[in-house]
């Protein structure tokens, strides 16, 4: 579960920064469009929960034998 959490976290994190470049983009083309500066709210609100999910789940170790010389 914890793989596939990170995995959608990046891959939403390459959404959020593609639809940031795009609202830059479209608002030094057209200062009339401001409804585009609201793009990037929905990716960034799914970062938030999937990392405030990742930052309070409990994390799995291996666990590791120290060896004594």
């Amino acid at each position: 579960m914890s793989k596939r959490m990170r995995r959608f976290h990046r891959l939403v994190s390459m959404v959020f920064m593609a639809t940031v470049v795009f609202t830059a983009v479209a608002l030094t083309v057209d200062a009339s469009v401001v409804w585009v500066s609201y793009v990037p709210l929905l990716p960034l609100f799914v970062l938030m929960v999937t990392g405030i999910t990742m930052w309070f789940r409990p994390k799995r170790r291996a666990a590791t034998t120290q060896g004594t010389a």
